[in-house]
């Protein structure tokens, strides 16, 4: 058998440590996966030292879903043999890394929390890797998020590449949209300086979100609301508006690439 391709991580996982990350997902891909003529195939890629990320994707996957399958991935053998009393239909753990030993390909790979430990000039060729391995229509959503899922970044990408770029926050944890720079994905995190496209996005947020204070009175959403209006004057928003409600934001992956 061949080695798997990657390192372990640190296993940190927490309940409902991703779960905004899993509504988008279901909201946004729900429709792809319905398309699909044979039960879609999801992987929770590196879902840590215990399996609550993979056992709850299952369940918010069902809800676009009801034959979604999901394979959760691991490069620790101890952590696939620790998961292996969680597995049902429906759910099963594999030995391996990014080359994603599933039967068939996936229309979803999620990779949360799994390439900050890896450098900045790695991550191409991981997201191409990754990509290769998805099924006609798939999507791989990457990125990063705290300990109990306050808040988010992450990529989303299809066969052909980066799309997106979702920041997502409980907003009553949030005192300025920069917070969420902690949370930049790697191929990201070490550009929020001036000169980059990611730094005057986050710059000109807080300015919007500044802007919007008459707002506060009427809670976090409301504000939010407005300064994600005013933003999307000068920036390139994309998805359903009514996600916004959320606590998300969306940008083109071609408004936030690094500059070269």
């Amino acid at each position: 058998m061949n080695r798997p391709v990657g390192t372990a991580t640190r296993g940190t996982t927490n309940p409902n440590r991703l779960r905004r990350m899993d509504r988008w997902i279901a909201a946004v891909h729900g429709a792809a996966l319905r398309r699909s003529a044979a039960p879609p195939i999801a992987v929770d890629l590196g879902y840590g030292a215990a399996p609550w990320t993979a056992v709850e994707l299952l369940g918010r996957l069902r809800t676009a879903d009801p034959r979604c399958r999901v394979v959760g991935v691991e490069i620790d053998p101890a952590r696939v043999a620790a998961a292996a009393p969680y597995a049902r239909e429906g759910l099963s753990f594999r030995h391996g890394g990014f080359e994603v030993p599933t039967e068939r390909r996936p229309l979803l790979v999620r990779a949360a929390n799994v390439l900050r430990q890896y450098g900045e000039d790695e991550v191409a060729a991981v997201w191409e890797r990754l990509c290769a391995r998805l099924a006609p229509g798939g999507l791989l959503v990457e990125g990063t998020c705290d300990e109990i899922g306050r808040r988010h970044v992450w990529v989303a990408l299809g066969p052909e590449g980066p799309r997106t770029v979702t920041f997502a926050t409980r907003l009553g944890s949030l005192d300025r949209p920069s917070d969420l720079a902690e949370r930049l994905p790697k191929a990201l995190i070490h550009r929020n300086v001036p000169g980059e496209p990611v730094h005057a996005f986050l710059r000109d947020f807080d300015r919007a979100w500044a802007a919007a204070a008459p707002y506060a009175p009427l809670g976090a959403r409301q504000r939010w609301i407005r300064a994600v209006g005013d933003l999307a004057a000068d920036w390139p928003l994309t998805g359903d508006r009514r996600r916004r409600r959320q606590g998300e934001v969306t940008v083109a992956w071609g408004a936030l690439a690094p500059a070269r």
